[in-house]
């Protein structure tokens, strides 16, 4: 039993008289208090493995990052923390206990160079082989409930932010998508390989990127199979902002101070571009319905070359 999942055992249960107020889900479902006044809320008390959680009350931003302990993808472990980092905010705001100026939910990385090498390919691997069809469903429903749930702002009146200072690639670009603005260093590197085992990136990615590039671009970069730049990313309008190596956290401050006083009005225009051209979780469970389909039609020529870049992720959770 991890640390975290030990600390989350040892928490009781507890319901207010409603039954409801002052308490949150783990990711079993049980209820679990946290605390209901502002003051007494904190990030940083969470305990988590897989998360690093800090909040920056000047810039009105809760930092995320990816810590990768093990393998730099999402694992399940992972998957787990970040809903339940996302119940805990839905709790918190039901009760009026976040920050008033939490304006932005900054996700980033811990580990130098890597941002997310994106979906757990080792469990791909042993599951397609299985031919485990509920198990990789419940892995790939589990991923766009999270990219929804992230591209829709968990319903809150924050922007997420995507702060590219290493590597994303396949379902971690893919999960970078549903951001609402995308900052890279320079030189890090972004694409969408699974083209290279005869599959496609099947959560949200072709959503996403149809609506900001059309559906010719985005089937160009999803069967290139290559990896772009950063400022080939922005070039295109993927990347909105770009920064030198190293200045990534200095150019996302600079952005909340520049647009502090129309905060509110970029806001309403993600309403906008969400109302105009929407993304809905029926379209992005459609979508991984049919990447589980070809999922599991994959070859044996085609899983082994699958191993053999899940190996390249084992490889990089070593370092």
């Amino acid at each position: 039993m991890s640390t975290f999942q030990a600390r989350q055992a040892a928490l009781t249960p507890a319901l207010n008289d409603n039954g409801y107020g002052g308490a949150y889900g783990d990711a079993h479902g049980r209820l679990l208090p946290f605390p209901l006044q502002p003051a007494e809320f904190d990030f940083a008390s969470y305990g988590f493995e897989h998360l690093a959680l800090d909040y920056d009350a000047e810039a009105g931003a809760l930092w995320m990052r990816f810590t990768h302990p093990g393998r730099p993808c999402f694992t399940p472990e992972l998957l787990s923390e970040m809903s339940e980092l996302e119940r805990r905010l839905s709790g918190a705001a039901a009760l009026g206990a976040l920050p008033a100026n939490l304006h932005y939910l900054v996700r980033a990385s811990a580990r130098p160079g890597v941002w997310c090498y994106g979906g757990d390919l080792e469990r791909f691997v042993q599951l397609i082989r299985a031919k485990d069809e509920n198990s990789l469903r419940a892995y790939a429903h589990r991923c766009v409930d999270l990219l929804y749930r992230n591209y829709r702002s968990f319903d809150l009146p924050i922007t997420t932010v995507g702060l590219v200072q290493g590597d994303a690639l396949g379902g971690g670009f893919e999960s970078l998508l549903s951001d609402d603005l995308i900052i890279a260093e320079r030189g890090v590197r972004m694409g969408l390989p699974e083209i290279l085992f005869n599959l496609f990136p099947g959560m949200g990615a072709y959503s996403f990127l149809a609506r900001k590039l059309g559906s010719a671009v985005a089937k160009r970069l999803i069967t290139s199979g290559e990896l772009y730049t950063a400022e080939e990313l922005h070039d295109l309008g993927v990347v909105d902002v770009l920064a030198e190596p190293g200045t990534g956290a200095e150019v996302f401050r600079a952005y909340a101070k520049k647009h502090a006083r129309r905060r509110r009005t970029v806001e309403v225009l993600r309403d906008v571009d969400r109302r105009c051209q929407p993304v809905t979780h029926e379209e992005l469970i459609d979508v991984t319905e049919l990447w589980i389909e070809r999922a599991l039609e994959l070859d044996p020529q085609d899983l082994r070359k699958m191993e053999r870049l899940a190996q390249s992720q084992a490889r990089q959770g070593l370092h």
